[in-house]
């Protein structure tokens, strides 16, 4: 054993020395440890504890189960984050590894004894100069134009939010990308609404953007989907183009900022709303007709002083379906509401408080709503 341990550690050192001898390379450590306490009133009653929506705000999750209780406390640690990245210079190019992990979404924990949760890929890549490869937030999202929220992922009807395997190419404020390919639609009249997912196709989603900034500190992205919606599935076998269009801003107006997102798209599904409409719907002779969808957020944070901020925030979504095809038991809207009050006494910590509002309605009328206080506390590493 001894043995064996000082091979790796020999290997390692001649690996270091190997890199050393022709590069530079810097490591580094981060993510943020956070916690968060959520109150939370359902309107027609809480889903279970192992349900999405009690760890963080999902659109179509809330309709709740008419058994249980409308008011529950959910404790958890879960958005705790870790993520490593290595920078190495060689011959004047710059090759960069970034790894990122953190807890959400899975079910194989329970709050009965230990809450423990594995961990999950959030980003995984690499790239050389000006290309990357590996799985990274879609070309087609800005996450730098999301809202300081304390929920997860905040206005989520209201932005693209998808991290997936792609291939990039980057040059000045230009974005290029082929992206991995997913199709969700619903059946021809299905009184359930179920989702089907295709997993077919050949063709990947292609994805441009254009990033610019003025002389006065405003940031603008500009981004365009191209995608093929495609089903080979049993007696099945149909292919629509789908196509988004996005925009998203960060304007600074004195110490304060304003951020905003709006996207429309025929096709759009899974980039938007976390997939709460999807991208088509199949008609009588089983061909794809795409759902035409929009949505946006804008949202206003203001410094009360170089320690505390306060932001709000509303977000929207709405699909057009087509009611003779789809039916009258899916997603038709979705809205949320958010104000917070933040506190850092020191840069790397922050303490808040957030209360939010959102309603869900589908085609028949039924709606679900939920009202949240979320408590926070967050230490970034």
């Amino acid at each position: 054993m001894k043995q064996a341990k000082l091979s790796v550690l020999c290997a390692a050192a001649i690996a270091t020395m190997s890199v050393s001898a022709y590069a530079e390379t810097d490591f580094k450590f981060g993510g943020y440890v956070k916690a968060d306490v959520m109150f939370s009133d359902y309107s027609n009653g809480a889903p279970d504890s192992g349900n999405l929506s009690r760890q963080f705000y999902v659109p179509g999750t809330i309709y709740g189960d008419s058994s249980r209780g409308n008011q529950v406390v959910d404790f958890h640690a879960r958005e705790s984050r870790f993520n490593f990245k290595s920078s190495t210079d060689i011959d004047g190019h710059k090759l960069v590894g970034f790894i990122e992990l953190d807890f959400m979404t899975h079910s194989d924990g329970n709050e009965r004894v230990s809450n423990s949760y594995s961990p999950r890929i959030r980003q995984a890549f690499l790239s050389f100069d000006n290309w990357a490869a590996g799985q990274m937030w879609t070309t087609f999202q800005n996450p730098g134009a999301l809202p300081e929220n304390l929920d997860f992922v905040g206005a989520a009807e209201g932005t693209p939010f998808v991290r997936q395997t792609m291939v990039r190419y980057t040059n000045g404020g230009f974005q290029f990308s082929a992206e991995n390919p997913e199709t969700t639609l619903n059946g021809y009249r299905d009184p359930t609404g179920a989702r089907i997912t295709s997993g077919s196709g050949m063709v990947p989603d292609f994805v441009a953007r254009y990033n610019m900034k003025t002389e006065g500190g405003a940031a603008f992205t500009f981004a365009g989907l191209a995608r093929q919606l495609n089903i080979e599935k049993d007696d099945l076998d149909s292919s629509e183009f789908g196509y988004g269009l996005s925009f998203t801003g960060v304007i600074p107006v004195g110490q304060d900022d304003i951020k905003m997102s709006a996207t429309y798209g025929e096709g759009l599904g899974r980039y938007m709303a976390l997939n709460y409409a999807n991208a088509g719907v199949l008609d009588a002779n089983g061909d794809i007709n795409a759902i035409s969808s929009y949505g946006g957020y804008i949202s206003y944070r203001h410094w009360w002083n170089d320690k505390w901020r306060t932001s709000i925030t509303g977000s929207g979504f709405k699909a057009d379906n087509e009611i003779n095809l789809i039916g009258n038991n899916v997603n038709k809207d979705s809205y949320s509401g958010y104000l917070n009050l933040l506190y850092s006494p020191v840069k790397p910590l922050t303490v808040g408080v957030e209360y939010m509002y959102a309603k869900n309605t589908k085609e028949n009328g039924f709606d679900g709503e939920l009202s949240r206080v979320i408590f926070s506390m967050k230490y970034v590493l």
